[in-house]
């Protein structure tokens, strides 16, 4: 039951996942952060089975490294999205991950984007977009109320309006979230919104 999205905003992107590591029926973790820092201006959201999510962008984040460490200049989040859906695409030939992306970064030139990237590497550049079961509820959410040039406090009201939804409409769904923004700042953690603590939660029987 993953739910994994973001928005662009004026001259930010935010991106939100939920914590919690789930298989079958078990809960191991509520408190996995699958929102990585790629840089010091790029973040890289992912779903999919936990072992691919967790190889593929350590793998991604050393190589982003790696180039800026030869070369002396970072990737670009354009550049940063390509090589990461041409790592995907190289082992859809070979070991396929099982492993979705949205990538968000802040360029100087450019300013803020975000990626989509899924698994068979489809790559699109997108204002919005979302991963797993609570996609249905935040794409929609984000269809209703996303306008372009969004200031940071209304993208992080519609952030928490999709995680209510969520919680609301899904069966079993993820209790605790993280959110990140990308900005000219750089990278950086916004909030954990957590069942217990933020009172959203869906009351027992």
């Amino acid at each position: 039951m993953e739910s994994v999205f973001g928005l662009v905003g004026n001259g930010f992107v935010i991106v939100a996942a939920d914590t919690s590591a789930v298989h079958s029926i078990l809960v191991h973790k509520s408190n996995e952060d699958k929102i990585m820092v790629l840089d010091s201006h790029k973040l890289v959201a992912a779903s999919g089975e936990p072992g691919d999510r967790v190889q593929f962008t350590e793998y991604i984040q050393k190589n982003v490294a790696l180039y800026q460490f030869r070369n002396g200049i970072p990737l670009t989040t354009a550049a940063a999205a390509n090589f990461t859906r041409g790592e995907l695409a190289t082992a859809l030939r070979k070991n396929p991950y099982s492993v979705n992306v949205l990538l968000a970064g802040y360029d100087k030139e450019t300013g803020p984007s975000l990626y989509y990237i899924d698994y068979i590497a489809t790559l699109h550049k997108v204002e919005k977009g979302a991963f797993g079961y609570g996609s249905y509820f935040s794409l929609a959410m984000m269809d209703r109320h996303y306008h372009s040039g969004m200031t940071e406090e209304e993208a992080i009201d519609l952030v928490d309006k999709c995680i209510l939804e969520i919680r609301s409409r899904l069966v079993v769904a993820p209790p605790n979230f993280v959110i990140k923004i990308v900005d000219k700042n750089g990278a950086r953690e916004v909030a954990w919104r957590e069942s217990i603590k933020d009172g959203v939660s869906v009351p027992s029987a």
